[in-house]
């Protein structure tokens, strides 16, 4: 089955709410489960730093979304869940990208252009108090998305843009650099139109921006009291509701299902007090919520357990995906050893008789499958067959790396003219120089 990539970030700048946890935690959940999907969900800390300067709020609100996400059911062995900091990858690729996109493009962003009519209408200097993160922030979104061809991004409306910017960036990469073929997968922004948007306690859109939120995990008490602060109208009991026009019924219907929302429809026309009504809604919000703040309190206080999920699930992607990717995005633009041949290119100046070091490079076909070569200069090795997944691509390379090759193995054909010996011979030196470069950092470390 062709999986489909999904990429969701998550800004680490604030404390989930229940209008996250319905219209963003709760589906992206459900979705991770869908056997279709290789989803990719990450703590977006480098883009935190952009509009938070608090550095403890920072790690508190990584930890905080971390937490929150396990406690609501992802599963990190079956989902790449990762810290963006912890992927040099991606800021490496940022900087790839920053080359190739044009200052036009970026001069257009809808955030950008909003701070600078905010300084014209001021009287001030157009980019007076915009930093160069803010300007490039569309460029580091295109990283996280490219780096691992995601296919969609689930956004919303403001973002399409910098989904757009994405794909202008990635078409100008592969124009520049895309040879044989391309680079980047063009990604799609999903816009969900059936998402929930709850309603704050005042009744606007539930934001940080308005200070209405409802905390996703305060305890019950403190949950029961701000329910119960929700403004509604002044109509009486017994005198019929307008279910439709009134934000109880808004969030009880989130948490509700088909039958329970039918009769608390009926139970609003046929004049229910407004107490009993927020009652109702706190009773049905808190039956879901609170075995996930069991969760959420017990991983809080673990947050060395938390830290290992991150890290472990950085480095399988790294492995896996990241540096594989980047190191062909680095051959692409010309960052290559001195030793090494490019196509119709001038003698290498290395010593005499000493090749370049192997390297895998994986790809997707045509057909929707994911394959790999192993390759020294140009000649091909070892070619694998395809594989669902870009995942199971990875696992069989790491499994070459550490085991060695294996003739009999069906997935793995031999290049023209090649033997055995040269292949194990070729893992033999990516093995060593993986050491050589475990012992150099180790010295350095010391």
């Amino acid at each position: 089955m062709q999986q489909t990539r999904v990429l969701t970030g998550i800004t680490t700048s604030g404390t989930p709410h229940l209008g996250n946890y319905v219209g963003a935690i709760r589906p992206a959940v459900a979705s991770s489960l869908r056997a279709d999907v290789e989803a990719f969900y990450f703590l977006a800390d480098y883009h935190a730093l952009i509009k938070v300067q608090d550095p403890a709020r920072v790690q508190r609100s990584t930890l905080e979304i971390a937490a929150t996400w396990l406690a609501c059911g992802l599963a990190p062995e079956q989902v790449w869940f990762y810290r963006q900091s912890d992927v040099p990858e991606i800021a490496e690729l940022n900087w790839l990208l920053t080359c190739v996109a044009g200052k036009g493009v970026l001069n257009r962003a809808h955030a950008y252009k909003a701070s600078v009519d905010k300084n014209r209408e001021a009287g001030e200097d157009d980019d007076a108090g915009i930093s160069a993160g803010l300007f490039m922030y569309p460029v580091l979104m295109a990283a996280d998305i490219l780096l691992f061809n995601a296919h969609k991004v689930p956004v919303g409306r403001d973002q399409i843009q910098h989904i757009e910017m994405a794909r202008d960036f990635a078409q100008r990469f592969n124009h520049l650099y895309g040879g044989a073929g391309e680079h980047f997968v063009l990604p799609e922004a999903v816009i969900e139109e059936q998402v929930a948007t709850l309603p704050g306690l005042d009744g606007r859109k539930m934001s940080k921006s308005y200070d209405n939120t409802i905390p996703l995990f305060c305890p019950s008490p403190e949950l029961k009291k701000l329910i119960y602060s929700i403004v509604t109208d002044s109509l009486a009991p017994g005198q019929a509701k307008d279910a439709d026009a009134s934000n109880v019924f808004q969030l009880y219907q989130a948490f509700a299902d088909a039958g329970e929302t039918a009769s608390m429809r009926q139970a609003f026309a046929d004049g229910i007090a407004w107490g009993e009504a927020k009652e109702a809604l706190f009773e049905r919000i808190d039956a879901e919520i609170a075995p996930l703040r069991e969760k959420y309190e017990s991983l809080m206080a673990r947050p060395e357990e938390i830290e290992a999920i991150l890290r472990d699930g950085a480095a399988r992607l790294r492995d896996t995906l990241a540096a594989p990717r980047l190191a062909g995005l680095r051959e692409a633009v010309g960052l290559r050893p001195l030793s090494q041949v490019p196509a119709g290119g001038s003698p290498s100046t290395a010593e005499p008789g000493k090749p370049s070091l192997p390297v895998f490079k994986q790809y997707r076909e045509g057909d929707g499958r994911f394959y790999f070569k192993l390759m020294t200069d140009e000649r091909v090795l070892l070619q694998s067959g395809g594989f669902d997944s870009p995942r199971d691509a990875g696992q069989l390379i790491a499994v070459l790396r550490r085991d060695g090759y294996a003739p009999a193995d069906p997935a793995l054909t031999l290049g023209e003219g090649v033997v055995a010996d040269e292949v194990r011979g070729a893992l033999a030196a990516l093995a060593a120089e993986d050491a050589r470069k475990a012992a150099q950092k180790a010295g350095d470390a010391r």
